[in-house]
This record gives structure tokens, sequence and C-alpha cells, in this order.
């Protein structure tokens, strides 16, 4: 009986009933297993962050995907300073110091803890191993980034500085968007190499598509290294099957590893690279090393997300905000240094995000109460020189809140990286953001090389799921007469069923009842089609109800 194994110290713990759910769940929790299947946010009901199943690469897949030819291929790193970041602390206004001490007369930075970038502005001590980046050129600020009517709040900071999102609720994020409409057949065709890694940051929105969250998300560095070592996402050999779940355990992480298919890829990649050996052994440092490691491993992935958390600094900053500095000084420094010793760090511009900034006042707490704009940095020897964009914020015209007025929309600096650096289409750039347009800013960095011809909207095939009555329906519609299959898979891979094969005419509308025209019962549950086409194959996840 499963109950004889309660002490056995290399069984999992069982609870009262026999199950193995309680030590389970320190594996996998509510949120990494409904992420694998699919179910966070968005409606979307399907093994979501991977393929369903794996086949070679579609064309469009091969033609966008990153190779490992360092030559050709541009690298970002975002670096989110989680919790807010207090920006006056950070980037100094000597310009107007007697007023920036006045406001700060318990946690301003004195002269004396001064490393000066210009005559106007300066970064305190703690960030001296930025001192020489900034002097090699390899560091730009852009000034008081923010957003008309900032909410102060974590979550909707963090989810609108994801989503580019200033008006209502948007489960997607730029990034998202973006690899949705260069991956169409992405749950079918995916690319070679994850197209994004986030380490600490999961449930940020930032790469969560209309269908499927395109990146790889680890919890911590460490949790990555796991995988790295095993290849595998789960682990097969503590399961207990004398436990009452102990097959479907089995059953659910066996799933999740097979379709997990970029463990091996990663795994591989870090493997054909070296440990710099530099770093300081925190979060910051680990995670820095591992996406050296994966980037000079020509692993292929196009952004990374690091985290470093801590900065709500409501009391005490001055002790903790210095010790947060010195982490992530040491990060960057240490990270370009093991780039470069490699010949990498050309290709990889690094830069910095926080949900909010805080108020230009200390509280009565020495620390600082959530507030509206802050700086963004840049890092890397692509930038060609040191430097300021922007205007700084007015310190001297506060508003009733006690806050600085932002001079830069965030939105405006990821149009920028993303046409300039990235070399993405201006017009899908302006489609990731909403609709909204930016002219580029100077950041010191131009693109070079141009990415793959992409279709226009007007020129592709459009497919919609629609519910009505029980019933789910696929509305095609093609601006070229062409033959299509219509294929219907469920959720471990299995075709189930073809939905169409004819000629669609131009412009004419194809609506598939999906119950109809399966010819065969299907279950209730998560079901993804597959559409292929002349020109290309288009893949989405729907529910049968």
């Amino acid at each position: 009986m499963c109950q004889n194994h309660n002490n056995a110290p290399d069984k999992i713990k069982l609870d009262k009933y026999g199950n193995c759910n309680t030590d389970e769940h320190k594996k996998w929790n509510r949120r990494s297993f409904l992420q694998a299947l699919g179910l966070v946010g968005g409606g979307s009901m399907m093994l979501a962050n991977t393929p369903l199943s794996v086949s070679g690469p579609s064309a469009l897949s091969r033609a966008l995907a990153q190779g490992t030819d360092p030559e050709n291929d541009k690298i970002l790193v975002i670096v989110r300073l989680q919790g807010g970041n207090d920006g006056f602390n950070t980037i100094i206004p000597v310009y107007d110091y007697d007023v920036y001490a006045n406001a700060r007369p318990l946690i301003r930075i004195p002269p004396s803890e001064f490393i000066s970038l210009t005559d106007d502005f300066a970064m305190p001590k703690p960030m001296n191993k930025l001192e020489g980046v900034w002097g090699e050129g390899q560091m730009r600020v852009v000034h008081g980034v923010g957003y008309d009517g900032s909410s102060l709040s974590h979550f909707k900071g963090s989810d609108i500085y994801a989503n580019t999102n200033l008006q209502e609720d948007d489960r997607t994020g730029f990034m998202g968007r973006y690899f949705g409409e260069i991956y169409p057949d992405y749950f079918f065709n995916p690319p070679p190499s994850p197209p994004s890694i986030q380490i600490g940051s999961i449930g940020n929105l930032i790469f969560k598509g209309p269908e499927s969250d395109y990146s790889f998300a680890v919890s911590d560095p460490r949790r990555l290294l796991q995988i790295i070592e095993n290849e595998t996402f789960y682990n097969l050999d503590d399961i207990d099957e004398t436990c009452t779940y102990g097959d479907r355990l089995r059953f659910l992480r066996e799933a999740t590893n097979t379709t997990f298919n970029y463990a091996d890829v990663i795994s591989a990649a870090y493997e054909r690279s070296t440990d710099f050996g530099g770093y300081l052994d925190d979060s910051m440092g680990r995670q820095f090393s591992i996406i050296a490691r994966l980037i000079k491993g020509g692993l292929g992935t196009k952004v990374f997300l690091v985290t470093l958390g801590g900065f709500d600094t409501h009391n005490n900053q001055i002790q903790r905000h210095q010790q947060l500095l010195t982490s992530f000084s040491e990060g960057v420094s240490n990270f370009y240094a093991d780039l470069a010793a490699a010949g990498w760090d050309d290709k990889v511009l690094s830069m910095t995000i926080s949900e909010f900034g805080r108020r230009f006042r200390e509280n009565g707490s020495l620390g600082t109460d959530h507030g509206t704009a802050a700086p963004i940095m840049f890092f890397g020897t692509g930038l060609n020189g040191n430097g300021f964009v922007g205007e700084h914020p007015d310190i001297n015209s506060l508003t009733r809140g006690g806050n600085v007025t932002e001079t830069m929309d965030f939105r405006q600096v990821y149009s920028t990286v993303m046409k300039d650096w990235l070399c993405i289409d201006p017009q899908m750039v302006d489609r990731a953001l909403l609709g909204a347009q930016f002219e580029s800013l100077d950041i010191g960095f131009n693109c070079s090389g141009t990415n793959p011809n992409i279709p226009n909207d007007g020129e592709s095939l459009t497919h919609i799921p629609t519910y009505s009555d029980s019933q789910t329906f696929i509305n095609i519609v093609s601006p070229a007469t062409t033959h299509i299959e219509v294929s219907l898979y469920n959720i471990v891979g299995q075709k189930v069923a073809v939905l169409a094969n004819e000629m669609l005419m131009e412009g004419r509308d194809l609506i598939i009842n999906v119950k109809e025209a399966a010819n065969t019962r299907l279950s209730t549950g998560p079901y993804v089609y597959q559409i292929e086409t002349n020109s290309g194959n288009f893949s989405k996840s729907i529910v049968i109800s």
C-alpha cells in the first residue's frame, strides 16, 4: 500500500489519503501546471507554452529564426528592475543638486559618493562597475520614461509595460504579438530555438501572444540549470508509482517533457560554451552567467528577460538600494566582459525596465513611495558612444501627488529598439504596439541588415474561431485562390479529423462547423487546428464544448 512508504527518505511525501500531491506541488505548483497546459489567461486551452508536436521548421520559421552565426544576429536582453526603481538615486540630477538634496535630506547621495557622468548627472558609488562601461561608450540613459496617467500599481504597471495598452486590460504583450505574427504556425512548425527566454518573471505578459506564450520561462536561474543538466523539464525518477496519483503524475510529466522540446537545444548551447568565472554568486550574476553561455553557445534566442527584485523601497532605502545597484552593475559589467571575450559584445543590447519610478520627495520612513517617471538604461558596444537621450523631468514642478511629469513615452523606446536594433519592419512594430506610431529616438544604434519579407495583413490568409450555441466555428478568408486543407488535432498531437480539403476561391468565406465537419465524436476540451495552403501554414487553438 502507498501508506507504507510514508517514511521512505527518497519517496515523495504523502498526504493523509496516500496521495503524492503535497510534495509534488513543490515541483509543479498550480500556476506552472496551468502554464504547461496553456490555461493561464486569455482562455487558451492547450499546451500553449510549447508545440504539441515537433516537425521540421517551416521556411518562414527558418528564415526568421536566429542562426548560430554571430555575424548575422542581434540580441536584446531586458533587465527588469522589479518593484519600481528609484531613478533619482540611480541617475542623480547634479545640475539642480540643492533641490534634489532638500527633497531627500535623509536619503540623498552626497557629492562625496558621486561617480560623475557629465557636469549635470552622476551615479552613486555602488554603481562603480559601470564607470568603465560609460567611459568606453557602452552606456546610454533615456530620461523621464513613463506614460500619461501612471497607475502607480505594481501589477497594473507591470502589465502596462508589457502589453503597452494604456486604455484597457490586455493579456497579450508587445513581443508576444510580434512573435505571433511571424510564427503563424507555431504549434506545428516552431522555430528551432525558443524565441525568448525569461528568468524570474513568471506570469509577465511581454511574450504572451493571442494564442501562445513565446517564452521558455523559469522561476529562477537554478531551475534553468536543472533543465540544462537533465535535458528535461521534469524528472521522472522521483515519482512514487505506488501513490494514488503516481501514474497520472508520470503521464503529465512525460507529456510536458515531450512538448518542452527546447530543453535539449538549450542544454546543447550551454555545453558548447564555457564559464567566464567573474560573476558574483547572486541572483543577478547567475542569470547573466547563464544567458551569456547560451548566447556564446549559439542558441539563437532573440530576446532574454532577466529579473532583479527588491526595488520597492518604501523604507530603509539607502542600504537596500545600494546593494541592489551593486548587484545590477556588477552583473552588467561582467556580462559584457564575458561577451567581449567571446566576440559577442557588439551583438547584444541590454535595457532596463521597471513598472514605475519613485516619488521625488522621500517619505517619513527613510524611503520613497510609488512614483511616475524613471530612466531607462542601455548597455552594449552597439551604442557607439555614451550619452543621455531626452529631457530630464522638471524637479521644480511636481504634481499634486508629489510626482514629476514623464518626458518620454516608454512605447517610443520600445519602438526604437524593435525597429533600429532588432530590425523589425516598422509596420509590424506599429501592430505590435497596438497601432501606436513613434519616431525613432537617437539612442546610438541603427539597423544593419533586413528582416525577411513578411506578408502584409492584406496579403495573408485570415482565420478566426467563433463560438455560438455550443458549436465551434472556424471562419477562413483567403486573399488569393488556393488549395486548403484544415486538420484537427487533440492536445497530445494526434490528428483526429480533416475538417476541409478543397479549393478556396479568392475573397470567399469558408465557415467550418467543427463538430459537423469532423464526422466523428469529439470530446469536450481543447484542440488545435492547422490550415495548410499553397503559400504557408497557420494554426490556432480552439475549444469544443
